[in-house]
């Protein structure tokens, strides 16, 4: 359980923040970048919840990838190293639960005969907006990763390849299973 008693501590005045491990770092690093843009996915998924209260099915998919966004952050700021103890850290069962979920969203709607434009209903915009910081995310996640000294979990890698998915799958359900989906017209403005 995380107690914060003092939510400011000035230990950060120097342009340093530190990991889960004591281990400080300045707040340009890699690695910080990487479960501050989960954090930042997080909060936009927190925005899209402001308007999904009428498909309880999809708020609460939502909430449990809150939870796992928080679970990734821990990952993130504890790097696996030979020799310590076990952290908290995404394991396979999350990806594998938002597989099921992306495929119990995706049976509902009608096959894409183009691409989507972001848009259509509030929650399937924010849901796209959500998409696109989680795509990011992944792609810092990833260039960490493929540093020698900064070890991230394959299964938190692979969670965000998924939630992109989930969040894509999710703006069609948001908005009306799809018919309400925004589609690209190749060259439709020349």
């Amino acid at each position: 359980m995380v107690t914060l008693n003092r939510i400011y501590t000035k230990t950060g005045d120097d342009g340093t923040t530190a990991l889960g491990s004591g281990e400080r770092r300045p707040k340009y690093d890699l690695r910080i970048e990487a479960y501050g843009t989960v954090d930042e996915t997080n909060a936009a998924i927190g925005v899209v919840r402001l308007h999904t209260s009428d498909m309880p099915e999809l708020d609460a998919m939502l909430g449990r990838i809150q939870n796992d966004l928080f679970d990734l952050g821990a990952d993130l700021a504890v790097p696996e190293r030979e020799g310590k103890a076990e952290r908290l850290r995404v394991v396979a069962s999350q990806v594998e639960r938002l597989e099921r979920d992306i495929d119990a969203l995706n049976d509902k709607l009608a096959p894409l005969t183009s691409f989507v434009l972001p848009g259509g209903t509030p929650a399937a915009a924010h849901l796209h907006v959500a998409r696109t910081i989680c795509r990011r995310a992944e792609r810092v996640m990833v260039e960490l990763a493929a540093r020698p000294s900064e070890p991230v979990s394959a299964a938190g890698i692979q969670y965000m390849n998924r939630l992109s998915d989930f969040l894509f799958v999710a703006s069609r359900a948001a908005n009306g299973d799809g018919a309400g989906d925004v589609l690209w017209v190749p060259g439709q403005n020349r």
